[in-house]
């Protein structure tokens, strides 16, 4: 296990990169051009790449990074007088909390409730307003701590 560690490690450095990367566009332009639009529009948008953002590449990319990050939790703890073993757990716990839990218990439930709710409506806008600001603060967070685990994965590594 020991020599497969660096290995798990580089993959999770660059899946948390990855999905950091992702995030870091919709914190910082996706996001904003989708608040510039007309409501309905901006929720037809949202939805759609909600929709199409479901897939096997992203969804390995984020959930797959998660898993190994697991593994790696458990290779840190197992083998904590290595050296790198504190920026290695570090990184794994990081991402695991910050990316795919928050995105479940946070980030999904708003994007179900914009799902369900008529653009056009009165209550369509205070919907959209709550996700503008709620979804983008959480995901404000999987973006750092993507990246931050990122930097965590490459000190274990030195």
């Amino acid at each position: 296990m020991s020599k497969l560690v660096p290995a798990l490690t580089i993959i999770a450095a660059i899946g948390s990169g990855v999905v950091g990367g992702v995030f870091f566009a919709f914190s910082n332009f996706v996001m904003a051009a989708l608040a510039r639009l007309p409501v309905p529009q901006g929720i037809a948008a949202m939805n759609s790449i909600n929709i199409t953002v479901i897939t096997p590449t992203f969804m390995t990319a984020l959930f797959g990074t998660g898993l190994l990050c697991l593994v790696l939790i458990a290779a840190a703890v197992m083998g904590w007088s290595q050296s790198g073993s504190y920026w290695l757990l570090a990184g794994a716990v990081l991402y695991v909390i910050g990316n795919p839990i928050v995105t479940m218990v946070f980030n999904v439930p708003l994007n179900d409730a914009l799902a369900a709710v008529d653009p056009a409506s009165s209550n369509g806008a205070a919907v959209w307003a709550n996700h503008l600001s709620q979804w983008v603060m959480w995901n404000h967070v999987r973006t750092i701590t993507a990246i931050v685990a990122m930097a965590c994965f490459i000190f274990a590594l030195l």
